[in-house]
């Protein structure tokens, strides 16, 4: 194993045209266009889009907002589903000159305000039900700068209807928009002016999860996201013969740059299935095959429980990786034995434009003897990682401190933030507030966030270790560790955990099961079980809504 895997470069065959991440989305866009025309570029149910499609239809939606008045440099906001429409907007946007603005489409009416508001979106583009239920009520306040909006249905593009998946019997009706459908037939074989296409503009604004407050809008370039596309090609062996399998959501950066940009740049096919629902997705697999995906744990260990899954189902996936939210090595282990996957760890952030860090394809991640984390991997190629103190003094391997990342990947700074960005970005280095250390060998390994340590009786628990021993239980699904206020210790150790289905057991015997493998001052003196943990789109679990 190499002891300085920061000095990770991409191989020479990269180096045969440009640098990675010095061209634009459309020009490596378009290159694909060319090659591949008729393959399919997006599987949607018993649909089909073909590289060809993406690129007349997003002709047609950058035609329709530059005549509407959108201009260089204004922002799409995308409020939909993993649906095709999702990756027309995307195009469009920067076929116009502008940038598109990822919007949760789990978000109501006073989030989705808030993120029309601080992005200054000219435009939306909405699923037609999210717009009759949350946006129109938002844009009749008058308090957006949205002049322009186009909707489109769950039932584009798919010819057999999943009423599993997508309820809606007919199309609500959707005054003061323009439907996508006509769009297309209005503009067709229509081409936008040409835009200039520099890796430094911005592509788009990737808001974060707002675990730790109100949610910042990330700025994504071409460049940014041009860099960590070819990572995943690269790091994960990708051509235009493989299968992506989208199960991130697509707002998502890993759902964004692992899932599209993928498909856009290599050349391969992406199954979407409109929004995760384990038997739709289970169908997915078994129709279309897939060879490569990225998601969260969580999704994996749903599709690993599902009845009648079997481990020939999940044969041709290869390349397994999940990012967003650390892996208990009990849980990747449990996993395996069910499906048969190698599950791979990466890690990144919304602002490092998904992975930093990434298991080597067919390597075994080693767990810390001393903190019993599984391994994030090592650092992806031309990208530096260092690990500091509070006085930001390197620490030498085997101490855990907070992780520092530069290289190409990195966001140059949050929209219209300029002190958030300068206390995030300090000469080139994004602090990512993750506590972590790296090995004599080289692998690194997240032990926490800062803002979760808990400090009980003036000693530091790691909320991870904790629900790690709780994962042991046999009757526990899945677990959460926060502090609460103590008279005496100053913080103590609450966990709240779900239990597996048909499985029972109390909060006593939970505490006892981990008192016996816990230090005195790291068992939890509350256990509260609960049917579901809230967690962010990309698995995180958000501690800030237990506490």
């Amino acid at each position: 194993m190499n002891r300085r895997p920061w000095l990770n470069t991409y191989p020479g065959d990269l180096s045969r045209r440009t640098t990675p991440g010095s061209e634009s989305m459309l020009e490596l866009f378009a290159t694909t266009v060319s090659k591949f025309p008729d393959r399919t570029a997006i599987a949607y149910f018993d649909g089909a889009v073909s590289f060809r499609d993406l690129d007349q239809r997003s002709d047609a939606l950058a035609i329709a907002l530059t005549e509407g008045g959108f201009a260089a440099g204004d922002r799409l906001a995308l409020y939909t589903q993993n649906n095709p429409a999702f990756v027309v907007g995307l195009l469009a946007a920067w076929k116009a000159g502008g940038i598109a603005v990822l919007i949760n489409p789990m978000n109501k009416a006073r989030e989705l305000s808030h993120l029309l508001g601080d992005s200054g979106a000219t435009a939306l583009l909405s699923l037609d039900d999210l717009y009759v239920s949350v946006a129109r009520e938002v844009l009749d306040g008058g308090q957006t700068e949205v002049r322009q909006v186009f909707v489109a249905s769950a039932r584009d593009d798919q010819k057999r209807d999943d009423e599993r998946v997508i309820p809606v019997a007919e199309q609500p009706a959707v005054s003061g928009a323009l439907r996508l459908t006509d769009v297309f037939a209005r503009h067709s074989d229509r081409r936008p002016a040409p835009v200039s296409g520099k890796p430094e503009k911005a592509a788009v604004l990737t808001y974060t999860s707002g675990t730790t407050g109100v949610p910042k809008g990330a700025i994504n370039t071409h460049g940014n996201l041009a860099f960590n596309t070819h990572t995943y090609r690269e790091w994960m062996k990708l051509d235009q013969d493989d299968v992506v399998l989208g199960i991130a959501p697509l707002f998502h950066i890993t759902g964004l740059v692992g899932h599209v940009c993928v498909s856009l740049v290599v050349g391969s096919k992406l199954v979407l299935a409109h929004r995760f629902n384990g038997r739709v997705v289970l169908d997915a697999i078994r129709e279309h095959r897939p060879t490569f995906t990225v998601g969260a744990i969580t999704a994996f260990n749903h599709l690993s429980g599902l009845p009648g899954a079997t481990k020939d189902d999940f044969a041709s996936l290869r390349a397994v990786y999940s990012g967003g939210a650390p892996i208990a090595p009990r849980l990747r282990d449990k996993i395996r034995a069910r499906t048969g996957m190698d599950i791979h760890n990466c890690y990144g952030m919304t602002e490092t434009t998904s992975p930093t860090h990434a298991v080597p394809l067919g390597v075994a991640a080693p767990v810390d003897p001393d903190t019993g984390a599984l391994s994030i991997g090592v650092p992806v190629f031309n990208t530096s990682v260092r690990v500091i103190d509070d006085d930001g003094t390197d620490l030498p391997p085997g101490e855990a401190g907070e992780l520092v990342v530069s290289g190409p990947q990195i966001t140059p700074g949050y929209w219209n933030k300029p002190a958030e960005t300068a206390e995030k970005l300090v000469d080139g280095e994004l602090h990512t507030g993750d506590i972590g250390l790296m090995d004599e060998d080289g692998w690194f390994y997240l032990v926490g966030r800062k803002s979760d340590m808990i400090i009980a009786s003036g000693y530091k628990v790691w909320p991870r270790e904790v629900e790690d021993v709780l994962l042991g239980h046999p009757a526990v699904r899945e677990a959460a560790v926060i502090g609460v206020p103590h008279e005496y210790r100053g913080q103590t150790v609450k966990a709240f955990v779900s239990l597996q289905p048909g499985r029972t057991t109390s909060p006593d015997a939970l505490i006892v099961f981990c008192k016996d493998r816990l230090a005195a001052y790291k068992y939890p003196r509350v256990v509260e079980i609960v049917d579901e943990l809230p967690r962010s789109p990309a698995g995180k679990i958000l501690r800030r809504e237990l506490r």
